[in-house]
């Protein structure tokens, strides 16, 4: 028999209201189905009155199975009935109350739904960790939140099979993409997916455990493999692909996230609507207390939807609002909304007004002093969508669906944001922002940029870096790009190799002022060569330019070179698309240019970079305006080391 046959036998069944009378003709005819048909019975048996069919045929075996969890379980209700028929039996399947599964296993005596059932079967997913963890959340707050879990489970499934003769169901935990794709850091997706690992691994040692005799734990794992099938049989066996097409098109997929993170191209802003995209209605019409924030049919996704950006923020994206409103409407919703997940503190920038939204992106990222490039926007208007495509194709829009239930998805689909690592600078990398603009207006209100440095207040320091900074000197690496005088991205155990390696060294600088710490702002790399230092590379913050740290910090590498012994200092600079502002750097600190080598190339260490070197003569000064702190060791140790040059000490 087809599939089709059979499937139109059974409808025929239904039509006539017989498939409870011919429900021993049922089975074959759904052992017959495809899966998809099989689906399409399912919704027939949902609608048979199976208590009739079990008086028709008291002779056929009949299961009860009670079906509990902490989510809406009618699909795989409808789902089990089929199933259960396919193989033969009349089913009675018990669907107990949204939610209640706590309740359901640990009162079997006043719970009629599983206390009598033959087979129970607790759904466990996602949420019921999830749900329970803070925001923003940490891999470690998801592992405390598993060993509760686990120790409730444990004791429910104990109590349970004690007290009833049938048999338990728990799962293991999938671990959906969308969860592990909030954290940006890929350390941290690894605890992660380490620490759900472990629980899922407890989970199923439970179904041989002496005090749950009565418990099996299905493991989900493989189920997953379905829609996706890991490896094609065929081509495994007879041509050696072990992996399918399709799984592999998916790692390919993360593997492009991954190396957009190494390579220094991962985003830096979110940038995001708000009507229909932070929240549902529109603000000028419904007013704060109208807007569709967490309640309601659609609140709840826009809720969830507000959790995940403040997720990312959380984690150092920098979150702005684009938006075609009036701002101040928009700032008392940020500040006064009760249930709002984001407030006005979470954004680096607000621009509510009437501008084309091109305009005000563009604004935004140089009011940050960014590319255009670093900045992910995300708007449910399609026309507004196209708009910024066509007029910043450099800009990543990410189209919002219509329906608020898939932002999450649509948002996190591409990992944007995702990271080699998550520094404790990014956790208050908006604060740092923030801070920039108070010095912003306070430069607007100096008058003069020589008004403005004096009354600054800029501290540096400038010292061997320290095994808690190297993350953050590694991160500099991969995200700076127009302060960066070579665009050498290095992972966390390079910069460490080179930090503690001989004849090399590794400087952190961090600054502060009068609005506050800066933390970790750029990086110096050094390398002994004889009585040659070379200065294999410069970084600095965009947030901090244009203060005179450069010259300080060069002026106390200059000194303490000349101190150590050195006869000169080399540094390089290989040019990029955003580097040209640190073209001059060495020549206008009074490096000089180094000839052609004997193959035509400029300086010594390839032929896109140009090589200068400082003979350690006349020094650059400290700038006035600003207090340097800087270490006594800074540079290595010279190989030949020759008596050294008076030195004048370091302003401190």
């Amino acid at each position: 028999m087809t599939t089709t046959s059979a499937l139109d036998t059974l409808r025929a069944l239904h039509r006539d209201g017989g498939l409870a009378r011919h429900f021993d003709r049922v089975a074959p005819l759904l052992a017959a189905l495809d899966r998809a048909d099989l689906a399409r019975a399912a919704r027939l048996l949902a609608r048979t009155d199976l208590a009739d069919a079990r008086a028709h045929h008291p002779g056929l075996p009949a299961v009860t199975v009670a079906l509990t969890g902490a989510g809406t379980l009618d699909a795989l209700r409808t789902a089990l009935v089929a199933e259960l028929a396919r193989h033969g039996f009349l089913p009675e399947v018990r669907l107990t109350d949204y939610g209640s599964y706590v309740f359901e296993l640990g009162d079997v005596a006043s719970t009629p739904h599983t206390g009598s059932a033959d087979v129970t079967v607790c759904v466990l997913d996602h949420t019921t960790v999830f749900d329970e963890v803070p925001l923003p959340f940490t891999a470690e707050d998801v592992a405390d939140t598993l060993r509760r879990k686990l120790a409730l489970w444990r004791a429910l499934a104990t109590g349970f099979t004690a007290r009833t003769s049938g048999t338990l169901v728990l799962n293991t935990l999938p671990l959906p993409r969308n969860q592990q794709a909030q954290l940006l850091d890929l350390p941290s997706r690894a605890k992660l997916g380490a620490e759900w690992r472990r629980a899922n691994a407890e989970l199923l040692e439970l179904s041989h455990a002496q005090e749950t005799p009565g418990l099996v734990v299905l493991d989900v794992d493989p189920l997953l493999g379905d829609p996706l099938e890991l490896a094609d049989p065929r081509f495994d066996a007879y041509a050696g692909a072990h992996l399918s097409d399709a799984f592999l098109a998916s790692y390919a997929r993360e593997l492009g996230h991954l190396v957009r993170a190494v390579t220094g191209r991962a985003k830096k802003v979110l940038a995001v609507d708000l009507d229909e995209t932070l929240w549902g209605g529109v603000l000028g019409d419904d007013g704060v207390e109208g807007i569709e924030v967490a309640h309601g049919r659609r609140g709840e996704a826009f809720h969830r939807f507000q959790g995940v950006v403040r997720q990312l923020q959380s984690q150092g994206v920098l979150l702005a609002a684009v938006t075609k409103n009036d701002r101040d409407t928009v700032l008392a919703a940020l500040r006064d909304h009760p249930d709002l997940r984001v407030r006005e503190e979470h954004f680096v920038r607000v621009l509510a007004g009437w501008h084309p939204k091109p305009d005000s992106l563009r604004d935004l990222a140089a009011g940050l002093n960014l590319g255009g490039d670093s900045v992910v926007f995300a708007d449910d208007n399609p026309a507004e969508c196209a708009a910024v495509t066509a007029e910043l194709p450099e800009t990543t829009v990410v189209p919002l669906d219509g329906d608020p239930a898939l932002h999450v998805t649509r948002l996190l689909a591409d990992g944007w944001f995702t990271a080699t690592a998550v520094t404790s600078e990014d956790r208050v990398r908006t604060r740092r922002y923030r801070e920039e603009a108070a010095r912003a207006d306070f430069l607007s209100a100096a008058g003069s940029a020589r008004d403005f440095l004096a009354g600054l207040g800029v501290t540096v320091r400038l010292a061997p870096a320290t095994a808690a900074q190297i993350p953050r000197l590694a991160q500099l690496t991969l995200r700076t790009n127009q302060f960066n005088l070579t665009t050498e991205r290095l992972s966390a155990e390079e910069v460490r190799a080179r930090a503690t390696g001989p004849g090399t060294g590794v400087l952190a600088l961090t600054s502060g002022d009068r609005f506050g710490d800066n933390g970790v702002v750029g990086a110096l790399f050094l390398r002994a060569e004889g009585r040659v230092l070379h200065l294999d590379n410069m970084l600095l913050s965009c947030r901090v330019f244009a203060r005179g740290i450069e010259q300080a910090c060069l002026a106390a590498v200059l000194e303490r070179a000349r101190a150590a012994g050195y006869a000169e200092v080399r540094g390089r600079y290989r040019p990029t698309a955003k580097n040209a502002k640190v073209a001059d750097l060495y020549p206008h600190h009074g490096f000089d240019l180094l000839p052609r080598d004997g193959d035509g190339r400029r300086g010594r260490q390839g032929s896109a970079a140009t090589e200068f070197a400082h003979r350690l003569d006349r020094l650059p000064e400290v700038p006035g305006h600003l207090v340097l702190d800087a270490a006594e060791d800074l540079v290595p140790a010279v190989d030949e080391p020759a008596a050294p040059a008076d030195a004048t000490a370091l302003t401190t």
